[in-house]
């Protein structure tokens, strides 16, 4: 993963040069040399090792996601601290205002590390204060993390360096992806890449072509379509303030939420799969139903004043809530921002950011086929109790009949994921309340930002930023990971790690 990562560096260097930015080209080739030099050492210590069994899997996803975050926190970090030392010979730009202190809070390892991480887990919060005053090479990093880290890291390291039976279907399985393309796993995730790489073309054209500039729509396209939601402007979409843009964007946020294999036969012309896959179906329907909801309440509520403005702010965050993306409209140098909308919007906001859309996908949140799983499974439970003892039932799930065994495994993983995921939303709400200044956000604001945060969103209330407390930033990074590789993998890595260092029995 390490390698692939000094790639994906040096893939930056183009587009530092194209805009003639020659002083991040150190700070760019010390960040690819780092990893390059750390995934070497750690490749021949480990030449000999056997294939991963599913715990090591687990622990090597983990720390593998962690490790990527830690590293790509390094062209931040370098180049704040080139422009603000200023070389000889690099002319660093001499920034001042807004744009000093946009860059100078990269100069900061902990905040170089937040945007890493939001980054790489596809979440979108942000330690910037003003994103249009970052250099264009660090624009163009933010975005490629997310682009990446929306497939994920794992897939793509399988998709450039794994061979045929050398373990990756478990690091693939590992990474919160089951369902393959293909019998290879090495073929599936190829394919991944390359209708991902087609619906990215597709989505900048079609930003381009509703009038988004050129850079705006590159940067945006790949964002979008990862449902990662970071933005090269200060209000994210709101910026550009166009209806068309605001539409455009929804079926490429929804073209992210949909998953991989659908994509794939869809593409063979098995149309039929967009209303008989269960995620699909359902993921429509809650798209639908969510937006008509929020619609209504910013309009009844007096959030907006005509019927269209609601459906426009209603129905594109909710879209980009529920995909996961956290692109933001609703700001208030246009309208009226999310943290001010009435308390009902806002949970239900919330509500889709939990939930997160199909499994198999770029998204977040707990996906639709656990909710499916469960709801079906608590039905099957209770409709138990009116049929004879004798009777044979199997619970169906999205086409597939199981039996009792795998019945109560599949509820039981749900709920399991389930209950983690609000145990830690609860746990990182209730440290924030004591460690925000008081008075300053609501509950629902802060509940709000916690679920955007874990359900790797990115929408804000307005609590993240350089100037959180500490605490809060390390929640957060903590919330991101979890979320990314649905909560187990990282407990299994911690439970190892405190169990050697004697802190677990």
């Amino acid at each position: 993963m390490l390698q692939a990562l000094a790639g994906i560096i040096l893939i930056s260097i183009p587009v530092a040069i194209l805009w003639g930015e020659f002083y991040t080209l150190p700070a760019l080739v010390v960040s690819a040399l780092i990893p390059l030099g750390f995934g070497q050492l750690l490749t021949s210590w480990f030449a000999t090792a056997e294939d991963p069994g599913k715990l090591h899997g687990m622990m090597v996803a983990a720390s593998g996601w962690f490790s990527v975050a830690v590293f790509g926190s390094l062209p931040f970090l370098l180049i704040a601290w080139t422009i603000a030392l200023d070389p000889a010979m690099l002319d660093a730009p001499d920034l001042t205002g807004r744009a000093a202190s946009t860059v100078g809070a990269f100069r900061n390892p902990l905040n170089a590390l937040f945007e890493s991480m939001s980054g790489f887990t596809g979440t979108g919060l942000t330690m910037t204060d003003d994103e249009a005053a970052l250099p264009h090479t660090l624009q163009w990093w933010r975005t490629l993390t997310e682009w990446v880290g929306g497939v994920g890291v794992i897939v793509l390291t399988t998709a450039i360096l794994a061979r045929p039976g050398s373990g990756s279907l478990t690091l693939y399985e590992s990474e919160a992806r089951s369902e393959k393309i293909h019998p290879s796993i090495v073929s599936t995730v190829r394919t991944i890449w390359w209708i991902f790489l087609l619906f990215t073309f597709v989505s900048i054209l079609l930003l381009w072509l509703v009038g988004m500039p050129l850079w705006g729509a590159i940067n945006h396209g790949m964002t979008g379509l990862a449902t990662g939601g970071f933005s090269i402007t200060d209000n994210s979409i709101a910026t550009y303030d166009s209806v068309a843009i605001d539409f455009a964007l929804v079926p490429v946020m929804i073209l992210g939420s949909i998953a991989f294999p659908i994509h794939y036969l869809i593409l063979q012309g098995d149309l039929k799969n967009l209303y008989t896959d269960l995620q699909t179906r359902w993921l429509f329907g809650f798209f639908g139903a969510g937006s008509l909801l929020l619609s209504a309440m910013v309009y009844w509520g007096g959030t907006y004043e005509s019927a269209f403005t609601a459906a426009r702010y209603g129905l594109f965050q909710f879209v980009s809530a529920m995909s996961c993306t956290g692109f933001q409209t609703a700001v208030d140098a246009t309208n009226v921002a999310l943290g001010r909308w009435p308390i009902e919007a806002q949970l239900t906001v919330t509500a889709g950011m939990g939930i997160g859309a199909a499994a198999g996908s770029t998204v977040g949140g707990i996906k639709l086929i656990r909710l499916a799983t469960l709801v079906k499974g608590i039905q099957h439970r209770i409709t138990d109790v009116f049929v004879p003892e004798t009777a044979v039932r199997r619970l169906e799930i999205n086409g597939r009949r199981l039996s009792e065994e795998e019945a109560n495994r599949e509820f039981g993983e749900a709920a399991i994921i389930a209950a983690l995921w609000f145990v830690f939303i609860t746990l990182t709400t209730f440290v924030l309340l004591v460690a925000l200044p008081s008075g300053q956000f609501t509950l629902e604001n802060v509940v709000f930002e916690v679920a955007s945060a874990q359900g790797n969103v990115g929408l804000s209330s307005g609590i993240t930023g350089p100037g959180m407390p500490t605490v809060a930033k390390v929640l957060f990074l903590f919330n991101m990971w979890i979320g990314r590789l649905e909560i187990i993998p990282v407990l299994v890595l911690l439970r190892a790690l405190f169990q050697r260092g004697g802190l677990y029995q």
